[in-house]
């Protein structure tokens, strides 16, 4: 039976709850909906992944992160005032996507994507968080090994360009439901 290990093909379930196992779950990889991903390819937490080194099909684990080998603590330079203007589509402001609570898909000077949460709009300014949802939190993960099992060339090539990939926390998405983020 193979083991968890570099470029082995990893289905896993989980269970994602913050603090401890009797905290607020967060998310979860059923499985109906589990989570894949290429061992080794830089897609999940550095700590997530080197936990699970060495397991087997059907192993169940858990596994604790600490805030600094998950998402880090919450920085307060990634709490921003963006310009109203920047919200503008075509002269109007749009008022469905960008309101308290809401969570919006942006891209920085430079191309990289990110996620915003919108906490406060005023006349002239878009307050917006773009620290990971799961900043400062410590996680813990319950959860059992479905499946291992080589990768083939092509899904290696594929993941190690950019292309399809897992999805889940443990990837460092946005932790929303059916959302593949990219750890921004």
């Amino acid at each position: 039976m193979l083991e968890v290990g570099k470029y082995k093909m990893v289905t896993l379930t989980y269970d994602l709850r913050v603090d401890d196992e009797n905290g607020e779950m967060v998310e979860q990889a059923t499985t109906e909906k589990p989570l894949q991903f290429l061992y080794g390819a830089g897609m999940m937490l550095p700590k997530f992944e080197s936990e699970l080194a060495g397991l087997k099909q059907e192993q169940d684990f858990q596994i604790k992160l600490a805030k600094t080998d998950a998402y880090g603590e919450v920085n307060n330079d990634a709490v921003v005032e963006l310009p109203k203007s920047v919200f503008l589509v075509y002269g109007n402001f749009d008022d469905e996507l960008i309101k308290i609570g809401n969570t919006v898909p942006m891209m920085s000077s430079n191309g990289q994507r990110m996620n915003g949460l919108v906490l406060e709009i005023t006349d002239e300014v878009v307050k917006m968080d773009f620290n990971h949802p799961l900043a400062g939190e410590d996680l813990f993960f319950v959860g059992k090994i479905i499946q291992v099992r080589e990768s083939s060339d092509e899904e290696v090539a594929q993941i190690l360009s950019g292309g399809a990939g897992g999805c889940g926390c443990g990837s460092g998405s946005s932790c929303s439901s059916d959302d593949c983020g990219d750890g921004s």
